[in-house]
């Protein structure tokens, strides 16, 4: 089966990180810059880290110049995707952080 995943990425980040889901996208960060692709590089390995999949699994379907991305996962269904994720079933509202 493969799912489509929505990605909002933060380039330029101090370090690569999940930072959780906001409805139906999940947020990230990653410390490369949005230069020659080196940020959606970046994105995929931590989107493959992050479901504990190869990143050959991992596509960039579309939004390569863009912040709002979306991934094809190879061998995950949503359900898997978004429990490896740890987001329930459906869309999730996520809470401010407070700034330190």
């Amino acid at each position: 089966m493969i799912e489509l995943l929505r990605v909002r990425v933060q380039p330029g980040a101090a370090r690569d990180e999940v930072l959780g889901w906001r409805e139906d996208a999940l947020r990230v960060r990653v410390a490369a810059p949005p230069h020659d692709g080196r940020a959606n590089l970046a994105v995929t390995r931590l989107l493959a880290a992050a479901l504990g999949v190869a990143p050959s699994t991992v596509e960039l379907v579309r939004g390569a110049a863009a912040r709002d991305k979306l991934f094809r996962i190879r061998s995950l269904d949503a359900g898997a995707v978004r429990a490896r994720l740890g987001a329930p079933a459906g869309p999730v509202a996520v809470s401010a952080r407070r700034r330190r």
